[in-house]
C-alpha cells in the first residue's frame, strides 16, 4: 500500500524485453535499506524490486501491466522521469490517501492553464471509471494523491500547486499525455453499495 505522496523522482536508465519488460530505474533512495522483493510505486504502478545497486533498482513489468498503464501508451524511454514512492510502513504518516498501486486505467490530459500560482489540469477519464470520480474526492494520478476540483461527465480537473510540480514529474506534462489513473478505493465500494441498494440486494 502507498499514500500517493511522492518521495523521489527516478529516471529510466535501461529498458529490455525478456519475455516481460525489464527496466532499470535510477533513484535517490538509500538502496541498502531496500530489500529484494520490496514494492516501489513507479508513476503509480506497484512494481517489485528484483535487483538493485547503490543508486538503482530493476523491475519486471508484465505485458498485462504494460497494456493497462501509460507504459503502453507513452512508452518508458531511457531518460524518462518517474514519480517514486516506497511502500507504506506501519506507523508512517498517511499524508495522502490509501493507494494500492494497481492502476485502473488511463486518463488523458485535455487542458492545462495557469490559475494563480497553481496549474489547472483537466483530464478525460475512461467511461468505465468516470462514475467513480467525485468532486472533492481523491484520485491517484501517476502515483500522486490529488483532490478533484470539478467533474463534468468524463472530464475532471485538479490543481497542481508549485510544490507538487517541483517534487514530482508534473512539471513536465503536456496536453495529450496519458496518465495512470487509480480511483479511490472508498469511491469504488460506495458505488458498488449504491448499485446493490438500487438492485434491492
Amino acid at each position: 500500500m502507498f499514500t500517493g505522496i511522492v518521495t523521489d523522482i527516478g529516471q529510466v536508465r535501461a529498458v529490455e524485453m525478456r519475455g516481460d519488460m525489464r527496466a532499470r530505474i535510477g533513484c535517490g533512495y538509500d538502496m541498502a535499506g531496500v530489500d529484494i522483493g520490496a514494492s516501489i510505486a513507479c508513476d503509480g504502478i506497484c512494481l517489485t524490486v528484483i535487483a538493485k545497486g547503490e543508486d538503482w533498482f530493476d523491475v519486471d513489468i508484465s505485458a498485462e501491466t504494460v497494456s493497462k498503464t501509460n507504459i503502453g501508451a507513452n512508452g518508458w524511454q531511457v531518460g524518462r522521469r518517474l514519480n517514486l514512492e516506497r511502500a507504506l510502513k506501519v506507523g508512517d504518516e498517511l499524508g495522502g490517501h490509501i493507494v494500492s498501486g494497481h492502476v485502473d486505467g488511463i486518463a488523458m490530459i485535455e487542458e492545462i492553464h495557469d490559475e494563480g500560482d497553481s496549474l489547472r489540469v483537466t483530464f478525460a477519464a475512461p467511461d468505465t471509471l468516470a462514475r467513480f470520480i467525485a468532486q472533492k474526492g481523491s484520485v491517484a494520478l501517476n502515483g500522486t494523491s490529488l483532490t478533484v476540483n470539478e467533474v463534468q461527465d468524463r472530464r475532471f480537473g485538479v490543481n497542481l500547486i508549485p510544490h507538487t510540480r517541483q517534487v514530482t514529474n508534473w512539471g513536465e506534462i503536456a496536453v495529450g499525455d496519458a496518465v495512470n489513473l487509480e480511483i479511490d478505493t472508498l469511491a469504488r465500494y460506495v458505488a458498488r453499495l449504491a448499485e446493490a441498494n438500487a438492485a434491492g440486494i
